[in-house]
C-alpha cells in the first residue's frame, strides 16, 4: 500500500509555534527557573535548537514544509499571551501560516484578548484548553469566546479528554490538568448556538472518541483533527488500528469534518513524517476515494481557516 501520492495537496491543521515568548513563559515557572535567556537555555536542556526571533522561525517553518510537501500550516501560539509571536509568523509567510492563539478564558482581560487576537493580530483561530485552565464547556467565558469568533468569522479549537503536555513533563513543571472538563457533550449547547463557528476537537477527542462523535452528531459545525500519534487509542477495549478511527470518525462526520494535522513542534525534529505515513496508510485501507481523501488532507483546512 501506498504512504503519500505524488501530486497530493496537504496542509497540516495542527502545529505548535514554540517562540522565544513561549520558552520565556516556560522559565518564569519557579519549578523550572532559567537563569540566563530562556529561549536559548530551556531548548538547551531539552536537547532542541532555539528559536530565534518569530520571523526566523517562521521561515525555517516554511522550508521544513516545503522540504515535505506541505502547502499550508496552522501554528498554535502555546501559551497564553504569546499572541504576537504567532501573528509576526503569519505575517512574514502569509501564504503558507495560519496563525492560532491559546486562550485562558478565565483570566482577566480575557474578551479583549480574543477579539484583539483576532481583529489586531489577525489570527484564524482561538483555542481553549479547558483541562489546563479548569473552566467549564458551558461556562459564560466560553460563550463570549464563541460570540467573538462568530463576529469575526474565526474558528475555536478546543482540546478534549486526555492531555500530556511533554514539553512540562520533561522540564519537570507540573502539569495539573482537570481532564473533566473536556467532555465534548459539554460542547453541544455553546457550539449550537453559535452555526457559524467551526468547532474543531483535536486528536478524535484524545480518548473521548464516542463523546466526540455524539457532540459532532448533534452539532454539524463540530469537527475533527487527526493530529499526534494518538496513542489515546490504548485506553480503549480493544484499542481501535487507526484506520478504524478514521471509518469511525466517517460514518458520523464523513469526510469534509474530518483535518490533517501531525502536533509538530519543535526542531531540529521538525515536521513528523511518520505521523503523515501512519495517516496515509489508514486512508489507503479506508480506501476512500479522491475527493474524500483531498477534503481531509487539504481542502478542509482552506474552509476551516480561511484562504492564505
Amino acid at each position: 500500500m501506498m504512504t503519500e501520492r505524488s501530486g497530493e495537496r496537504l496542509n497540516d491543521a495542527h502545529c505548535h509555534f514554540f517562540s522565544a515568548g513561549f520558552f520565556a513563559a516556560l522559565g518564569r515557572d519557579p519549578a523550572a527557573p532559567a537563569t540566563g535567556d530562556p529561549a536559548v537555555e530551556l531548548p538547551a536542556r531539552l536537547g532542541w535548537d532555539p528559536p530565534g526571533t518569530p520571523e526566523a522561525l517562521a521561515d525555517r517553518w516554511v522550508a521544513e514544509l516545503d522540504r515535505h510537501g506541505v502547502g499550508r500550516a496552522a501554528v498554535m501560539a502555546s501559551v497564553p499571551g504569546d499572541e504576537a509571536s504567532v501573528a509576526a509568523a503569519a505575517a512574514r509567510q502569509p501564504a503558507r501560516l495560519a496563525g492560532m492563539f491559546m486562550l485562558d478564558p478565565t483570566a482577566p482581560g480575557a474578551a479583549e484578548r480574543v477579539r484583539q487576537g483576532f481583529e489586531g493580530h489577525g489570527l484564524r483561530c482561538v483555542c481553549l484548553f479547558p483541562a489546563m485552565h479548569r473552566f467549564g464547556l458551558g461556562d459564560e467565558c466560553v460563550h463570549a469566546v464563541f460570540e467573538a469568533a462568530a463576529e469575526h468569522g474565526r474558528a475555536v479549537f478546543v482540546h478534549c479528554g486526555v492531555l500530556s503536555v511533554g514539553v512540562r513533563r520533561k522540564l519537570g513543571l507540573p502539569c495539573r490538568f482537570d481532564v473533566r472538563r473536556g467532555n465534548p457533550l459539554d460542547l453541544v449547547p455553546v457550539a449550537s448556538a453559535f452555526p457559524s463557528v467551526p468547532v474543531v476537537i483535536p486528536h478524535f477527542g484524545a480518548g473521548l472518541l464516542r463523546e466526540t462523535l455524539m457532540a459532532a452528531d448533534l452539532c454539524p459545525t463540530i469537527h475533527v483533527d487527526s493530529s499526534s500519534s494518538n496513542g489515546w487509542t490504548r485506553f480503549l477495549t480493544p484499542p481501535p488500528t487507526l484506520a478504524d478511527v478514521f471509518r469511525r470518525a466517517l460514518d458520523v462526520l464523513g469526510p469534509d469534518r474530518i483535518l490533517f494535522g501531525t502536533d509538530s513542534s519543535f526542531f531540529p525534529r521538525g515536521w513528523q513524517k511518520p505521523i503523515h505515513e501512519a495517516q496515509c496508510l489508514a486512508l489507503d485501507e479506508v480506501g476512500l476515494d479522491e475527493p474524500a481523501r483531498a477534503a481531509i488532507l487539504a481542502d478542509n483546512f482552506d474552509r476551516v481557516f480561511g484562504p492564505a
